[in-house]
């Protein structure tokens, strides 16, 4: 063995070793109250009124606080993706108790998703109701905050949007078919 990769299998074991030990991260967290069959009540500002199933809004300028919404898109909301592009983060804490389900995870873009579901219809509260107001409480965990005014986008009941990154990259691949398919005729044909 040389002994630059001696010198970089020692590097990579010490770095090993450091993240084994390493404490966790307090990233902060999300909760999603007051819909269903409890609505939240609106400020004196108001609610901000969601008239489709996907939209966009900021975190609170402090990196901590709650936004106040009402879902009136005309339908039952039985699953919730909210999308924060702003930060990569490890650890996001989620809490719903009108969703039975609430994970996170990091995309490979290095956006956060933020993913909560009923999973099944047989709660009848479950879910943001049309016209039911619902808050999102962006809080801090110890001493990390969102950061104030990150952008996140919400995506209700699987509505997505495509990247364009990501039309391109199904155009180029249905193209390599086509032309593999014209090929391989080609050749049984002579």
């Amino acid at each position: 063995m040389k002994i630059s990769q001696i010198f970089a299998l020692g590097i990579l074991l010490v770095v090993g070793s450091v993240l084994a030990f390493a404490d966790g991260i307090n990233d902060p967290q999300i909760i999603i109250h007051g819909a269903g069959g409890n609505s939240e009540a609106c400020p004196v500002g108001g609610c901000t009124s969601i008239t489709g199933l996907t939209f966009s809004f900021k975190t609170p300028a402090s990196g901590s606080g709650t936004l106040f919404f009402t879902n009136n898109s005309g339908q039952n909301w039985t699953s919730l993706r909210l999308v924060e592009t702003g930060v990569p983060a490890v650890d996001i804490k989620c809490h719903s108790v009108q969703f039975r389900y609430c994970s996170t995870e990091t995309l490979k873009s290095g956006a956060v998703e933020i993913l909560l579901s009923t999973s099944n219809g047989n709660n009848p509260n479950a879910g943001i109701k049309d016209h039911a107001n619902f808050a999102i409480t962006f809080a801090c965990v110890g001493n990390s905050c969102w950061p104030g005014n990150l952008k996140v986008s919400g995506y209700a009941n699987g509505a997505t949007v495509p990247e364009p990154g990501t039309i391109a990259l199904m155009l180029t691949g249905l193209g390599a078919m086509v032309s593999r398919r014209k090929m391989w005729k080609n050749r049984w044909n002579s």
